[in-house]
């Protein structure tokens, strides 16, 4: 049986590498906050594991485990889809691309208004909560008392619908996105 992971070992793994975890989680997260929480909560696991983790294997190269996994999972939960993409007060001004590119801006924002309007009513509901008034999908599924499971199928659908509505706009869209996100 592999030796304890003891205090003072996991003390000095902490100072010295918390730092540069919450680094790491901060590369896929992209908020400081969040990749500091997911490393707290990776070293509370790494506490409660304490038992079955062999000190004389590298205990830094099993939080860069948990870490990456634990982001990923943030990111599946709370980051599906990246809600920029149709966030439509964030489309560049006029100033920026000049007087022929606000009449693509006007037409893509009418496109996308045709496209939610489109929406079977559950459906827009559930992607208005989401990108419009930024909840999560849980709090969607909180709020209208449907699982979490159905906020993803919905999302998605909804997702997809105006992907495809858009289809003639994608690029452009894409070149918006990469030029703004």
């Amino acid at each position: 049986m592999p030796q304890m992971l003891d205090k003072p070992l996991f003390e000095s793994v902490f100072r010295n590498h918390f730092r540069e975890l919450c680094l790491y989680a901060l590369n896929y997260v992209k908020d400081f906050e969040i990749s500091r929480e997911i490393v707290q909560d990776g070293f509370i696991r790494l506490w409660e594991k304490r038992d079955t983790i062999d000190p004389s294997k590298p205990v830094k190269a099993y939080m860069k485990t948990v870490i990456r996994n634990r982001c990923l999972n943030y990111l599946r939960d709370n980051k599906k889809f990246n809600t920029g993409l149709f966030n439509l007060d964030e489309l560049p001004s006029e100033e920026i691309f000049g007087q022929s590119d606000k009449l693509v801006e006007e037409e893509i924002r009418t496109k996308i208004g045709e496209a939610i309007g489109e929406l079977p009513g559950k459906c827009r509901e559930i992607f208005v909560l989401n990108r419009y008034e930024n909840l999560k999908y849980q709090e969607i599924a909180d709020r209208l008392n449907i699982s979490i499971k159905t906020v993803e199928t919905q999302m998605s659908k909804a997702l997809s619908h105006i992907r495809n509505r858009l289809k003639e706009f994608i690029t452009v869209l894409w070149i918006l996105w990469m030029i703004i996100g």
